[in-house]
C-alpha cells in the first residue's frame, strides 16, 4: 500500500505559542538580550513553556502572523524576558561605572614619582622663602605694633613713616578725633575774651575746662580744636602784680594735659609739667594751681603735656601782668592789641597738629584764632599810638611780624620793660615760638595798613590768597 504523504495540519495557537522558538537578531532586534544572564533566562522560560527545547520541532510554513503572534505570548508569560529586553542601556551604564570606579581605584593605588633628594630641595626651598619673608616684614615692618596699640589713629596724608614708628608717636600725630568733640563755635565766636575773676577771701580765682571743639578760623574752614574754656585762644587772664591767684583747670580732653605758666616766678610744684613737677591731670580729673603773681609784663599760659600736640590744637591764651605801680617811664599809648600766633594742619576735613615735619607741615595760620581776612581790624585816627603785643604762641616757625606805614619801638621783650637808652625802631621782629615783643606804633598817614609775617606762604590760606592775602595778616585802619 503507498503511503500517501498527509497534508500539514495547522497548529492550534496554544501549541504554536509553545513550541515558537527564539526569533532571530535579524528578524527581531528589539529582542536583544543585555546581557549572557538575560538571554538564558529567556530560553529557559521558552523551553519550559514548550516542552521542547528542539528547534526542529518548528512547524514548516509559519507565517510571520503567527510569528508575531507568538512573539506576544512570549512576551506576556516571561515577564523577566521583557524587562532585560526594554533596559539594555541601564546594565551598559552599569559595566561602564564599574570600569570608571576600577580606574580610580588604580589611580588612587599609583606611587609617586619623585626622589628623595628633589623632595628635599622642594622642602628647603619653601623654608627659605619663609625665612626671606619674615626677614623682610621684620625690616619694614614694626610686628610689635598691633591696631588695638594705635587705637584706629589717622595719619596725616605724607607722613613719612618708618617701620619702627612706636604706636605712642603716631597717637601724637594723629588727626583730631571728631567723635570727642563736645561744642560747636559759632562761626562768629573770637577767642582770647577776657575772663572775670571771682574772690574767694582775697584770693582772685579762675576756672579753666579743657575740652575738644569746632572752631572757624574763617566762615568757611573748621577746624578741631583743643580749647581752655571754648574759645581759642584761651580766655585772656588780666591780672596785677602782687595778686593771689587760683586756677582750678578741668581736664574734659580725651588724654591727660596740665597747664604751664610761661614765664612767671612761682613756685616748683606750680610750674605745670607733667610728669616732672605735677602729676597728669587725667581725663575727667581736676587741679589746681595757686600762687602770688611776683612780675608785670605780657606772659602766657599752655599746656605742658604732649605740648607738640595739644599746644598745636589750640591749648593756649594770654597771661597779661599790670604793675602794682606804674613806672617813672611808662611808655605812652592810645589803645593796645594782643597778637597771638599759631599755625594749623587741615586736610580732607580732619585736623592734625602742625609740625615741621614731612607730611605735617601747616596749612593755615592763625591770629588770635583766625586767619585773614577774618583777622581784626584796629581802627585809629592819625597821631594815636597802639601797644601791640606780640606772642609767640605756636610751635614751630619764628615769625618776621612786620608793620607798614613807619618803624615802632620796641619797649618790652619776654616780659621784661627795655631801659629808654636801649630801645630801638624797627619796621620787623622776628617772634619765635615762646617770645613776647611789646612794640609802640604811631599812626603816621591815613590809610589802611597791613600788620603781617613777612614769609609769604604763611600770608596765605592753603596756598591761596583771599583779598590780597591771607593766614597771619590783619589790618590797622587810620582815619
Amino acid at each position: 500500500m503507498q503511503d500517501h504523504p498527509m497534508p500539514d495540519k495547522p497548529a492550534d495557537k496554544a501549541s504554536q505559542n509553545k513550541s515558537t522558538p527564539a526569533a532571530s537578531d535579524k528578524d527581531q532586534p528589539e529582542m536583544k538580550m543585555a546581557g549572557k544572564e538575560g538571554q538564558s533566562h529567556a530560553a529557559m522560560n521558552m523551553s519550559d513553556q514548550s516542552g521542547d527545547t528542539n528547534p526542529k520541532t518548528k512547524p514548516a510554513g509559519q507565517n510571520d502572523h503567527s510569528k508575531d503572534k507568538m512573539d506576544m505570548a512570549k512576551a506576556a508569560t516571561d515577564p523577566h524576558a521583557g524587562m532585560n529586553m526594554a533596559m539594555p542601556d541601564e546594565d551598559q551604564k552599569q559595566s561602564d561605572g564599574m570600569q570608571m570606579q576600577g580606574d580610580e581605584q588604580a589611580g588612587m593605588n599609583m606611587k609617586p614619582t619623585a626622589t628623595g633628594p628633589q623632595i628635599f630641595v622642594v622642602g628647603l626651598i619653601s623654608v627659605l622663602a619663609l625665612a626671606a619673608s619674615l626677614i623682610f616684614s621684620a625690616l619694614n615692618v614694626n610686628l610689635n605694633t598691633s591696631a588695638k596699640d594705635v587705637a584706629g589713629v589717622i595719619m596725616p596724608p605724607g607722613m613719612i613713616q618708618s617701620w619702627d614708628t612706636p604706636p605712642k608717636s603716631m597717637k601724637d600725630m594723629a588727626a583730631v578725633d571728631l567723635r570727642k568733640v563736645s561744642y560747636t563755635a559759632p562761626v562768629e565766636a573770637r577767642g582770647d575774651q577776657q575772663i572775670m575773676p571771682r574772690l574767694e577771701n582775697g584770693v582772685k580765682v579762675f576756672d579753666l575746662e579743657v575740652s575738644v571743639i569746632q572752631w572757624n578760623i574763617l566762615p568757611y574752614e573748621k577746624v578741631a580744636a583743643y580749647a581752655f574754656n571754648r574759645q581759642v585762644p584761651g580766655p585772656r587772664i588780666r591780672i596785677t602784680q602782687g595778686d593771689r591767684v587760683r586756677f582750678n583747670v578741668t581736664n574734659n580732653l580725651p588724654e591727660a594735659t596740665s597747664v604751664h605758666w610761661h614765664g612767671l616766678i612761682l613756685p616748683n610744684s606750680m610750674d605745670g609739667p607733667a610728669d616732672i613737677t605735677q602729676k597728669p591731670i587725667e581725663p575727667g580729673q581736676k587741679f589746681t594751681y595757686e600762687f602770688t603773681v611776683q612780675q608785670a609784663g605780657t606772659y602766657f599760659y599752655h599746656t605742658h603735656k604732649e605740648p607738640d600736640r595739644q599746644q598745636a590744637l589750640g591749648l593756649y591764651g594770654a597771661l597779661i601782668v599790670d604793675p602794682k605801680t606804674p613806672p617813672a617811664s611808662q611808655p605812652v599809648y592810645d589803645l593796645e592789641y594782643t597778637i597771638q600766633l599759631q599755625e594749623w594742619l587741615e586736610r580732607e576735613g580732619l585736623t592734625y597738629p602742625a609740625m615741621l615735619m614731612e607730611g605735617a607741615l601747616p596749612n593755615f595760620f592763625t591770629i588770635n584764632g583766625k586767619a585773614y581776612p577774618a583777622t581784626d581790624t584796629i581802627n585809629m585816627k592819625v597821631g594815636q599810638k597802639v601797644r601791640i603785643r606780640f606772642i609767640g604762641s605756636n610751635n614751630n616757625f619764628v615769625h618776621p611780624m612786620h608793620i607798614h606805614g613807619g618803624p615802632f619801638t620796641i619797649i618790652e621783650t619776654d616780659g621784661n620793660p627795655v631801659p629808654a637808652a636801649a630801645q630801638i625802631q624797627k619796621d620787623t621782629v622776628n617772634v619765635g615760638p615762646g617770645e613776647r615783643y611789646d612794640v609802640v606804633w604811631e599812626a603816621r598817614q591815613p590809610g589802611k595798613w597791613l600788620i603781617h609775617c613777612h614769609i609769604p606762604h604763611h600770608t596765605t590760606n592753603d596756598n591761596i590768597e583771599e583779598a590780597g592775602g591771607g593766614g597771619l595778616m590783619m589790618l590797622i585802619n587810620v582815619t
